[in-house]
């Protein structure tokens, strides 16, 4: 069921009793006028739900190219970049942000308002309360950043020189206590996934998902 106020880009597929741009599941949403834009080339599995954004003139957003699998759900004013997989029974809350080719796992719920990297893997059945790191693998209950998403990066085309710095980068986040002081190195690093990891943490608003230490 595709629903007013929702604008869709060219081939998409929608499978059967997806409810695609839905009123947002939010108790202070009156009625006005919002939208759910989906880019173009997208996926989207039996039993999906989409919601439109619960504020006045703006979007729940999809990009292009997604893969959104059955019965996973995206709340209202959520932003999927693109080539992003949310697996079966997946539930994002309003207002989560999703970046370019993040891989969000089965049955994983995330907290309104957090966010997940760009190249980010999610491990199946996580509780994510706090942003997800790109290029990395987060999971567990609560989330914590585990190892490097190098599979996922070697299929971007990653370097190997790229992926032994994201290791790096990781290893910096999970030995050094202050933040500071772990920000500090990565800004000294300056390889490109030093630099990426650094500004999303800078960006944060709820905290992120730290490294196991030790």
């Amino acid at each position: 069921m595709i629903k007013r106020h929702t604008r869709m880009g060219p081939d998409n597929r929608i499978g059967e009793h997806a409810v695609i741009g839905g009123v947002p599941q939010d108790l202070a949403f009156r009625g006005q006028r919002s939208y759910l834009v989906i880019g173009a080339g997208n996926v989207i599995r039996e039993g999906a739900t989409l919601n439109r954004s619960s504020r006045e003139d703006e979007a729940t957003t999809v990009g292009n190219r997604c893969y959104l699998m059955a019965y996973s759900h995206l709340g209202h004013d959520c932003r999927v970049g693109d080539q992003v997989i949310v697996a079966n029974g997946a539930l994002l809350a309003g207002f989560v942000e999703v970046g370019d080719r993040a891989f969000v796992s089965g049955n994983v719920a995330i907290h309104q308002f957090a966010r997940v990297g760009r190249l980010a893997m999610v491990g199946g059945l996580a509780r994510v309360s706090q942003d997800c790191l790109p290029l990395m693998i987060t999971e567990g209950s609560p989330a914590r950043a585990r190892a490097v998403n190098t599979v996922g990066l070697r299929r971007a085309g990653f370097a190997a020189g790229d992926i032994r710095a994201a290791k790096y980068a990781l290893g910096i986040l999970a030995r050094m206590p202050r933040l500071e002081d772990a920000l500090a190195a990565l800004d000294a690093d300056a390889s490109p996934p030093a630099r990426e990891i650094a500004y999303f943490i800078r960006g944060s608003r709820r905290g992120f998902s730290h490294p196991v230490r030790g």
